[in-house]
């Protein structure tokens, strides 16, 4: 459920609006709806409502959010400022594409940090932090097994950011999250082909191995092979998957124009 339905109300011009509403300071209630717009946009894309490519349609979002384009189009920049989005002249804001250049770029240095948060959740993770992690991974294998794949991939986004968050390391987290940010949609939302996907499982399985038994070293080079090794792969994968689906709607619009 997306963030700030209470701000949605207090700001969407009803007459009964409640005392605390019109006792809090503009500021706030500008503050709390610019917090709420950045968010759910950000999850849209996070879920993939919105896909890297897409454009962004203000009025739209407007609707969605009940709101006006001013607070909107800030919105907008402080996403475009992350990476998320695109502004482009005269063409208004689009989900952003990762490159295969940033591909090389990014996918080490996530890597870097899921190896090093591997380390360090083995040596100060809680018994629950585990019991939390194995309880993720099974739902991830359950929802492999019907072939669930929405499910699947949501369950791993969570498997991998609690993981980063259990290593208990705040400037770890925060640098993890901005690369994320960028590489979200190809690595939690794209769609596997059934050998990534098994690849994936088997990677999964051999470092929850690894989690249960605190076997650091070995944790954090399973984590450094599987980000640099199948997840590579699949967001190769979506990039020339979103190419060709860029080139047969290019192709197929060509004879309207001749």
């Amino acid at each position: 459920m997306l963030p700030g339905t209470q701000v949605r109300y207090e700001t969407a011009g009803h007459r009964d609006l409640p005392k605390i509403a019109m006792t809090q300071p503009t500021t706030l209630i500008r503050t709390n709806l610019h917090d709420m717009l950045v968010a759910g946009i950000r999850e849209m894309v996070i879920v993939g409502v919105l896909r890297p490519g897409d454009k962004i349609s203000e009025q739209a979002l407007c609707q969605r959010f009940g709101v006006s384009r001013t607070p909107l189009r800030e919105a907008l920049k402080v996403l475009a400022s992350e990476g998320m989005l695109q502004l482009l002249p005269r063409r208004g804001a689009i989900v952003a594409n990762v490159s295969p250049e940033e591909i090389d770029e990014l996918f080490p240095v996530m890597a870097a940090l899921e190896a090093l948060a591997g380390e360090l959740v083995c040596k100060h993770a809680s018994d629950e932090d585990l019991a939390r992690l194995g309880a993720i991974h099974d739902h991830m294998m359950s929802a492999h097994a019907v072939e669930d794949e929405p499910t699947y991939l949501q369950a791993n986004r969570s498997f991998h950011e609690t993981l980063v968050s259990a290593a208990g390391n705040a400037t770890l987290t925060a640098s993890y999250m901005q690369i994320l940010t960028r590489t979200r949609a190809f690595r939690f939302v794209a769609r596997k082909s059934p050998e990534n996907w098994q690849a994936a499982v088997r990677d999964h399985h051999a470092i929850m191995g690894a989690l249960k038994v605190r076997n650091a070293a070995r944790l954090s080079r399973l984590l450094r092979r599987h980000v640099m090794g199948v997840t590579v792969k699949i967001a190769r994968d979506a990039i020339a998957e979103a190419a060709d689906e860029k080139a047969f709607v290019e192709a197929g619009a060509l004879p309207k124009s001749a």
